[in-house]
């Protein structure tokens, strides 16, 4: 069976490689020819290491032209930020080694911690900031009169990688972030009226978890894009304010279809059409080709449905004997067609834009997690870490282990924020580990026999293009991109290539070794730990559950979803390979949600002028016992009776024949009982 499975594993990874599709040729192919162009630019301008030209060609290479242009953008500034860094400390400190190395980790600790707070590519290019200093700053060492020719240069080699680069993905059969967002948002839609079905039919809980993990992430690749589109294009950025309310409702009908889900519909007369007619809107939906070529049916038949859930039924009808949770669901379902109307309209601004914004709408707050604490471990660690090897290289002399300095600080900085740095850093190593060979036999044996450009062209293209096809595919781009950046750095191409084995193996040893001690560092030194990374994120949305509760300023509920969903993004990563402990940990996340919209709604109606002012006084009572409960209750102590008055209280405004206003109430008083009874522990202050 093991060999089954290993034959079955190979075969798959084949065919992901030799079954690229086009739009994975036209990458590979573009990527290659920025590269060449790159290196031919660098050789006519008689730059000192042309090879930088074409690595940043293959570094900043994506997929999407707005990616390249971002990616290339934030490394321009993070390398401007390094040079200038690189001069000052080399200039102020250069006359004392140890104080200058010093310091140099120190910067790289400052780059680490805000690239760590950041996101994709402002992260990236915090990163580049420090370690380009160290790249900058210790060649000049003992030589602080090279420091500006040597940022200058590297400035200047980068800034060609990067016009190279942007120029050809723009032009050369370009794939625009712009329609990618289109494409990507339609994908969205279909994948949430596919969970809504399933939502609504009772569908199998382990496809609809997957899916809802998907959406999640979706969502947040959607934010992401929206900032390559306008980097791409500024004609984008009238459409930049569709794609942020967009998001906002997705999160929405996400929420609110999770919440049906959870808590499924007793038969009675007052529900049954409205989930009948919800479950056979998106299963046609879902289910239709080109169904999103045109949305105004769509659009006219949410309009009917929210309609109808909002009418409060009266007590004649048929409600089972629970009318709070038939006026809750009805509730939860209106908001699922009013969310999803909205996303189908945001569809239609996207691909008919208005000139301007609409005045008077206010945009939708979307807001990310920062993990501190996280962050400044990275922070000491990187700091650390670049320290110690480089008191290693200033004590032993080693004129190599200044590369293995370097590539230290590289990789302790630029994989530090990933969930699993030790992985991704191994997944480098392999590609570096497997470009070895290939630039030795290039580098040494065939171009120095056959030299010329043309040469050069016939035996790196056959190695390039293949790898740029990995680059294309997610599941190799890290090993993939790793050998490309590394096949170029130790092959030096030079117009005069020469053959000189013992500095070349001196160097790549020298990389190598960074590498692992960069990889060991992960390891050792105040090791990463995703349950921590999980608790913290925990403890934030529990706190932010409290503040809800408490803080007089109401905040907007765009900014509350948008907050708690990047953080439910962040868990995933962490928990995913933690069995039932993991879903636990992902389903109490979704339930805080729900929790955090029924606390906004409690807030608002206590607004309400029309609510009696006991009610008023109940509903400011309960928000305060909920955030006693959320503060202090510790894992495996019974709950307070703060969820048990709740339900009692949501009984007995149904027992009363209160209006619809108190019934709104009510339900929001039981879902919020229902999600913590559902995930206790969650809901629990930590053990520490």
């Amino acid at each position: 069976m093991t060999g089954a499975r290993l034959k079955a594993y190979f075969e798959t990874s084949l065919a992901g490689l030799t079954q690229p599709t086009r739009s994975d040729w036209i990458f590979a192919l573009r990527t290659v020819s920025a590269g060449l162009i790159a290196l031919l630019a660098a050789y006519a301008l008689k730059l000192d290491h042309p090879q930088w030209a074409m690595m940043t060609v293959f570094i900043v290479a994506q997929p999407v032209a707005g990616m390249v242009l971002a990616k290339g953008f934030y490394r321009l500034l993070g390398t401007l930020a390094g040079g200038v860094a690189a001069i000052g400390i080399t200039t102020v400190f250069g006359t004392n080694p140890w104080v200058l190395v010093t310091v140099l980790a120190v910067w790289i600790g400052i780059c680490t911690l805000v690239s760590s707070l950041l996101r994709n590519p402002e992260a990236y290019g915090a990163a580049l900031a420090g370690y380009t200093a160290m790249i900058i700053g210790l060649p000049a060492f003992g030589q602080p009169h090279l420091v500006v020719d040597l940022a200058v240069a590297r400035c200047a080699e980068i800034v060609l990688g990067i016009v190279c680069a942007g120029v050809t993905s723009r032009l050369i059969l370009p794939k625009l972030a712009s329609d990618a967002i289109i494409s990507r948002l339609k994908r969205c839609i279909l994948d949430l009226a596919t969970y809504a079905a399933g939502a609504f039919s009772g569908g199998d809980p382990a496809t609809l978890s997957a899916l809802h993990r998907k959406l999640v992430a979706d969502t947040q690749t959607l934010g992401e894009m929206r900032a390559y589109a306008r980097l791409e294009a500024p004609s984008f950025a009238p459409r930049a304010h569709p794609v942020r309310r967009t998001i906002g409702q997705l999160l929405s009908a996400l929420s609110a279809a999770r919440a049906l889900h959870s808590h499924a519909a007793p038969k009675n007369a007052a529900l049954i059409p409205v989930r009948s007619e919800l479950q056979a809107l998106v299963s046609e939906l879902a289910a239709k080709p080109g169904a999103l070529d045109d949305t105004t049916p769509w659009v006219a038949r949410l309009d009917a449905i929210s309609a109808k859930a909002r009418q409060m039924p009266d007590a004649t009808t048929d409600q089972g004997d629970d009318r709070v949770g038939t006026i809750t669901r009805l509730t939860i379902a209106a908001d699922f067609a009013e969310a999803f109307k909205q996303v189908l309209r945001g569809l239609d601004a996207l691909r008919a834009p208005a000139t301007r914004p609409v005045r008077g709408s206010r945009q939708p707050a979307l807001v990310v997690h920062r993990d501190y604490p996280g962050a400044s471990r990275n922070a000491v660690r990187a700091a650390l870490a670049t320290l110690l090897v480089a008191a290693f290289w200033l004590t032993t002399k080693w004129s190599e282990a200044a590369g293995t300095v370097i590539l230290v600080a590289v990789v302790s900085s630029l994989f530090a924020a990933r969930p699993d740095p030790v992985q991704v850093s191994w997944g480098f190593f392999k590609g570096t580990l497997l470009a070895l060979p290939f630039a030795f036999l290039v580098g040494q044996i065939a171009l120095p026999a056959l030299p010329g450009f043309g040469w050069f062209v016939l035996f790196v293209v056959p190695i390039l293009v293949p790898t740029a096809l990995g680059m294309a595919n997610p599941r190799y781009v890290g090993v993939a991109t790793a050998f490309a950046i590394n096949f170029l750095a130790f092959l030096s191409p030079h117009q005069a290539m020469t053959y000189d084995p013992g500095p070349f193996f001196a160097g790549s040893a020298s990389v190598l070794v960074g590498i692992l001690l960069a990889i060991g560092v992960f390891i050792v030194v105040l090791p990463a730990d995703p349950w921590l990374a999980a608790n913290r994120i925990v403890r934030a949305m529990r706190e932010d559950l409290a503040r809800l509760c408490l803080h007089e300023r109401v905040p907007r509920r765009s900014a509350f979803e948008s907050l708690a969903y990047d953080r439910i993004n962040q868990l995933m990563p962490l928990v995913q390979n933690s069995g039932r402990k993991g879903e636990a940990v992902l389903g109490g996340g979704v339930a805080a949600v729900t929790v955090g919209l029924e606390i906004l709604r409690l807030r608002d109606a206590s607004q309400n002028h029309a609510i009696p002012p006991e009610t008023t006084l109940s509903i400011a009572n309960f928000l305060r016992g909920l955030a006693r409960e959320l503060l202090f209750r510790a894992p495996g102590d019974p709950q307070t009776a703060t969820i048990a008055v709740a339900r009692q209280y949501a009984a007995g405004i149904a027992q009363r024949n209160a209006p619809g206003d108190m019934l709104q109430i009510a339900a929001s008083l039981r879902i919020i009982a229902a999600a913590m009874e559902d995930f206790p522990d969650f809901f629990a202050r930590d053990k520490t």
